[in-house]
Formats: structure tokens, C-alpha cells, sequence
């Protein structure tokens, strides 16, 4: 700085501020990175909202519309081929009729198949509804309404024989509907709530672990959204569901779009301890914290599947926890300790 009369100053510049300077303890503190950039679990965010989304009526109208043109385009291609192959070539147009006869045979089956799913679907939500009138009612006679429909659903599992045998033998002793429907969840649901829980456990490990060590983009999201697909079905087979192809996308989307719309597919209450430790991982590595979470809202998804899926309301039996699930499904995988039902 100089000055056009005495030439350039050769002394510190000194700049006069009104009041007081400000001390370093009144300065804001800094950010948390740490806080701000905790894992969310994005990836079964991402692939939660991408099962439940539903299609406008318009893309709906015009994948249907699609389908019926390609549909009645192939049929009018196939039948001209198959006449004038036959004209042709007679043995080689009856060869490809019965061919084309073949698949038609194939697809009705097919079809035949996820009708059934939707009716065994169908049946477990129907029995689960039965259960919660009785229990509302305590009508006795819509109680054993319901044991008599469950030994009927679960006749053919020669693992819940014994289950079975215990119900029918205790069942007349049990005088009030509360108790009987209670002695049914305690006898058949226990054998498979513990299986049910074990593929929770294996779909969580699956996306912690993928979630950890695959760093490709979107590979966390794929592995999220197929995982999630296979534990909901197994699950639904476990309670008696066996859903076919098209039954376990429409259970996913009622799962996940249940999830999303309670916002239950966010960080809650059962979560913090999971999130906390997630959150020490990311200290050391962002892609081991982001497993933990998107491991513990698999599990949350795996829980709500159970309670569509199960044809008895959780009541007698403890509902299964998140920190629970997660923590035997990670133990050793990313340094926690095992913890017991709760």
C-alpha cells in the first residue's frame, strides 16, 4: 500500500473495527462429517421405492395395449406360417403345429400355476383375517373355525406333524377363544416363525454383505432388490404361501409399498443402535456402514413380510426385532456381537 505524498510505507497496515473482535470460542463449530454423512441405507431406500412404485393408469394402458398388439401381430404371423408351411411342406407344418400346440399347453399351465399362487395367497390372508374377528369377538366357535382351517393348511408339512398332533390334543381343553387361538400360534406358527427368521437373517447377511464389497454403481440396488424378491417368496413358502413368479412381485410391491407409505423403510426407533454402529464403521469405511444399514431395513422388510404372510397376528409369540435379526445375521461379518432374541 503507498502513499502518493511520503511513498510507499514500510510499518503494518492497522485497520480500526468498531466494538470488540470476536474470540475463537464464539466461532460456530464446525460440522460433524461424521453426522452429516451417517449411512442412510440408500440402496434399499432406492430399491424399496422402485418395487412399490405403481404405474400411471396411462403406462398401464399402454403396456396392456402393447401387449395385446404384439399378442394378436404373433398369432396372425404364426397362423399364416403354420398354413402355408403345411400347404408347402405338409409333414413340416403339422411338425410345427404340434409344436406351437405344445407351448400354447405349456402356457396355459403356467398360467393355471400363478392363479393357484394367488389363491393360496388369498387363503392365508382370508385365515388371518378369521383369526383377528375371533380374537376381536372371542367367539370360541370361530376359534376352533380357524385351528380346524390352519391343520387344513398345513396337512401336507410332514415337519409340523407333531405341532399338529399337540393342537388337536390340547385344543378341547381350551375353553375361551384367546386361549385356543394362542395355543394354535404357540404349537404351528413357532416352527415356522424360526424359519422365517433364518431367511431374514441370510437376505440381510447377502446385502451387507454386497452392499461392502462390491463397490460397482448400482450394485447394491440390484443385489437389494433380488435379495428382497427371493426372502419375501421363501417366506411366503414358509407359511404356506408358495407364490409363483407374478403372486411374489404382488406380495413385494404390498410389502414395500406398506413400508414406504408408513414410512416405515426410514431409520426408527429400532434401528438407532444398528444406525449407531453403522455409523462407527463409516468412520473407517462409508461402503461397511451403508451394509449395516441396508442389512437392517432387509430385516425390517423381512418382519413386515411375515406379518402379511403369516396367517396368525403375532399375539402369544414375541414379534421378531430388527437389532435382533441384524445382529445374528452380521456377527463376525462386521465385528459385532451376537445378540439373543428379544
Amino acid at each position: 500500500m503507498t502513499d502518493p505524498r511520503s511513498g510507499p510505507r514500510s510499518g503494518p497496515v492497522l485497520i480500526e473495527m468498531e466494538g470488540a473482535a470476536p474470540s475463537p470460542a464464539e466461532a460456530a463449530p464446525l460440522p460433524d462429517a461424521g453426522a452429516t454423512g451417517a449411512p442412510q441405507g440408500r440402496a434399499m431406500m432406492r430399491a424399496a421405492r422402485l418395487a412399490a412404485r405403481r404405474p400411471s393408469r396411462l403406462t398401464r394402458f399402454f403396456w396392456q395395449a402393447g401387449a395385446a398388439l404384439v399378442g394378436f401381430l404373433a398369432s396372425v404371423a404364426a397362423w399364416n406360417f403354420l398354413t402355408g408351411l403345411i400347404a408347402a411342406h405338409p409333414v413340416l407344418g403339422w411338425l410345427g403345429t404340434g409344436l406351437l400346440a405344445a407351448f400354447l399347453i405349456a402356457a396355459a399351465l403356467v398360467g393355471l400355476r400363478e392363479l393357484a399362487a394367488f389363491a393360496r395367497l388369498a387363503r392365508l390372508d382370508r385365515v388371518h383375517r378369521a383369526a383377528a374377528d375371533a380374537r376381536a369377538t372371542g367367539s370360541l366357535t370361530a376359534a376352533r373355525a380357524v385351528t380346524e382351517r390352519l391343520g387344513a393348511l398345513y396337512a401336507g408339512r410332514a415337519e409340523l406333524a407333531w405341532a399338529r398332533a399337540r393342537l388337536a390334543e390340547r385344543g378341547p381343553e381350551m375353553l375361551d377363544a384367546e386361549g385356543l387361538l394362542g395355543l394354535a400360534e404357540t404349537e404351528l406358527m413357532a416352527p415356522l416363525d424360526a424359519a422365517a427368521r433364518a431367511e431374514v437373517e441370510a437376505a440381510a447377511r447377502t446385502v451387507a454383505t454386497v452392499t461392502a464389497l462390491v463397490p460397482l454403481a448400482l450394485a447394491d440396488v440390484v443385489a437389494a432388490l433380488t435379495a428382497n424378491l427371493r426372502m419375501i417368496r421363501c417366506i411366503a413358502e414358509i407359511y404356506g404361501g408358495r407364490a409363483g413368479t407374478f403372486g411374489s412381485w404382488r406380495l413385494a410391491r404390498t410389502v414395500l409399498a406398506h413400508l414406504v407409505a408408513t414410512g416405515a423403510v426410514a431409520v426408527g426407533d429400532d434401528m438407532i443402535e444398528t444406525v449407531a454402529g453403522g455409523g462407527l464403521l463409516a468412520k473407517l469405511s462409508r461402503r461397511f456402514g451403508e451394509g449395516v444399514v441396508n442389512g437392517a431395513l432387509t430385516a425390517r422388510v423381512g418382519i413386515a413380510a411375515i406379518e402379511v404372510c403369516r396367517p396368525l397376528p403375532f399375539t402369544a409369540l414375541p414379534r421378531p426385532k430388527v437389532r435382533a435379526l441384524v445382529g445374528r445375521a452380521l456377527a463376525g461379518l462386521f465385528g459385532t456381537r451376537e445378540k439373543p432374541e428379544e
